[in-house]
């Protein structure tokens, strides 16, 4: 982790730190990459975006839950969504993290929440992803979605793998021969040393290697990135192999290189946007500021605007 980064996190877990941007909030700059508190004005964002050729997957922020009562609440929530997005008919999508569902209270509990989720946006012939989350969760993860595969198809739910793990390649592949639906992503949790690749040429090696592979086993591939060597190469790819939209989609964040999105639009890509809301906004914010620290000059000249 970069001094920088890590200067940022510590400041950003100071009490006053926390209090003051959690009450002035989007007015210091959370809402370049946060789309708002409620789900009724995050809907706006969404049109905003389909209208600029974009698709979305809305994600409700939230941490590790601690109740049963807290993860039901959370799941009624994100049910919500599917609601919000039918009625207002735009072209959006789920992202939800076990942890919120209960996942770290009861497995069972937490497989019977995504249960009602997935058969929420089969309803509404739509999609919910599983977001993974640290290497101490993965297996348990991957069981809970190998059932909901198995009930609902790949067309309903979908996982996510990370490329700076040394067990993902593995793990990929056995979701292959399931034909499960892919969003490949780095990894962004601090994990063991002996767990990940040491340095970053091996990590996009890895990720460029995870894409072609699911391409290859023809399975949807979400390519989820902001680097633009890794995009190239998958357009390079794309284009070589005479692979359409229906195969594979670009995803970037809410709020980062909106330009480039807009761009690969223009050439006739799919692009979703991972589009995060809710009152649990900070963690997710900070982590925002935290990967590329001039975000908090954004944030600064916020400050002094009327």
């Amino acid at each position: 982790m970069s001094i920088s980064r890590k200067v940022i996190l510590t400041v950003a877990g100071n009490r006053l730190v926390t209090s003051l941007v959690s009450r002035y909030g989007m007015k210091l700059g959370a809402a370049r990459f946060v789309a708002g508190i409620q789900l009724k004005e995050s809907i706006e964002i969404v049109k905003a975006l389909n209208h600029d050729g974009l698709i979305v997957t809305l994600d409700l922020l939230g941490e590790s839950v601690t109740t049963e009562a807290e993860a039901t609440a959370c799941t009624e929530a994100v049910m919500n969504i599917f609601d919000g997005i039918a009625e207002q008919h735009v072209q959006a999508n789920v992202s939800v993290k076990l942890t919120q569902l209960g996942l770290d209270i009861d497995p069972q509990f937490c497989y019977e929440n995504m249960k009602r989720i997935v058969a929420k946006a089969k309803q509404y012939n739509n999609f919910v992803r599983i977001d993974m989350e640290d290497s101490p969760r993965i297996d348990v993860t991957i069981d809970i979605f190998q059932r909901l595969l198995e009930e609902f198809g790949k067309e309903h739910v979908g996982l996510v793998v990370q490329s700076y793990l040394y067990r993902t390649q593995r793990d990929a592949e056995k979701l292959a021969s399931w034909g499960a639906n892919l969003r490949i992503v780095k990894g962004a949790y601090k994990e063991p040393t002996e767990l990940v690749y040491p340095n970053k040429k091996d990590v996009d090696q890895n990720y460029l290697d995870l894409v072609r592979m699911h391409l290859e086993k023809g399975c949807y591939t979400a390519v989820a990135t902001h680097d633009e060597t890794i995009i190239n190469w998958t357009k390079q790819y794309v284009q070589k192999h005479g692979l359409t939209s229906d195969h594979f989609e670009f995803q970037m964040l809410y709020g980062i290189r909106t330009g480039l999105q807009k761009q690969l639009v223009q050439e006739g890509y799919k692009v979703r946007v991972y589009t995060p809301f809710g009152k649990d906004w900070y963690p997710y914010f900070t982590r925002r500021i935290a990967e590329r620290p001039a975000n908090a000059l954004f944030v600064l000249k916020s400050l002094f605007k009327k």
